[in-house]
């Protein structure tokens, strides 16, 4: 074999390593689209989604199409999206405070907006403003969290953000169950108790859309400064001394996490795990280079979340909430991962 054969090798390795998952990815997709309580024909779904891209005319059942393009494809579009920025998240918060049992709610953003959305259907508030809220709530909890951190400078920035979002969890924990006792338990309090369960079933494309902007705002730092989070997770002093401002990250780093999983809740609910297991199962794969390890864990948490999706709506007579499946996965992965951990984690 000549050299440039052997030469290209890893090239072509390389190559179908990038695509391999993509097309896998890809497939999932159409599996998603055919797969259901009403079935459709894989074939049928392309030609759908083809003749729907191309603005022709199309000669296949209609109903075959309000199934795929109405029903399935918004939640499709929304598991791929919400999986991919809770996943992103998680390994962000994971190289920022150099811990692999770190997930986005570390900081009480879940908690935020679910205080934020159980406070919209307890006032029985429209759909939109209920997202709002929540979307608010996680935003403004991560930011009296890091208004702590920034009042105790004495003590260990990481370790102070840690304790301050664990104690501001917990009080705003307690006022979801407040809002809990207090709701109507013929209407309010399932309507509460299946948000913070987590589910894709009310999701439109009007959904992902006005959270698309505030994801991708929220990704663009991690990508543009993906370099930077290597020497972040060397540690404080680490990173000073290699000329990283990491007053200044460090900040941007939680605001850009915080802004993608605060807009992914506000949409979905609660669903948990993601952001834990992804990035580290990602991070087993390609190392913990940041570079590499942001674009698998946000190919990865889309493809989960879709798949956790798929299980959700067909496992079942009724649809199982997305938190229920994602902790049944999450929780025993969990547990492996506490018995397998290194001591320098703890």
């Amino acid at each position: 074999m000549t050299a440039p054969a052997i030469a290209a090798r890893p090239a072509l390795r390389s190559a179908l390593k990038g695509v391999l998952p993509l097309v896998a990815l890809l497939l999932l997709v159409l599996l998603s689209l055919a797969t259901g309580k009403f079935a459709v024909p894989v074939a049928d779904v392309a030609r759908i989604l083809w003749t729907k891209l191309l603005g022709l005319p199309s000669t296949l059942d209609p109903t075959a199409q309000i199934v795929v393009l109405q029903v399935r494809l918004p939640r499709v579009l929304a598991s791929l999206v919400v999986g991919a920025a809770l996943a992103a998240a998680g390994s962000t918060y994971q190289g920022l405070f150099r811990n692999p049992l770190v997930s986005p709610d570390i900081l009480g953003v879940s908690a935020g907006a679910s205080l934020g959305a159980v406070l919209g259907i307890y006032l029985s508030l429209p759909v939109g403003a209920i997202q709002l809220l929540a979307f608010a709530g996680g935003s403004l909890a991560v930011g009296a969290v890091y208004a702590v951190g920034l009042a105790m400078r004495r003590h260990d920035p990481v370790l102070t953000l840690v304790l301050a979002g664990v104690a501001i969890g917990a009080v705003l924990g307690s006022a979801i169950s407040l809002l809990k006792v207090l709701a109507d338990p013929y209407n309010q309090l399932p309507a509460i108790t299946y948000w913070l369960l987590g589910s894709l079933a009310s999701v439109t494309l009007g959904d992902v859309g006005a959270i698309l902007p505030a994801m991708l705002l929220g990704l663009l730092p991690l990508v543009l400064f993906a370099w930077r989070m290597n020497l972040m997770s060397l540690g404080e002093e680490e990173a000073r001394a290699l000329g990283v401002e990491t007053r200044l990250l460090r900040p941007l780093f939680i605001a850009a996490a915080t802004l993608v999983t605060a807009a992914a809740v506000s949409v979905t609910g609660v669903i948990g795990w993601i952001g834990l297991i992804i990035p580290h199962v990602a991070r087993l794969i390609v190392g913990p280079d940041f570079r590499r390890l942001l674009p698998a864990s946000l190919l990865m948490g889309a493809g989960y979340l879709l798949a956790v999706d798929l299980v959700a709506r067909t496992i079942a007579p009724i649809e199982v909430p997305l938190g229920i499946l994602t902790a049944l996965i999450g929780a025993p992965f969990f547990l492996w991962l506490l018995a397998n951990a290194k001591r320098s984690w703890a």
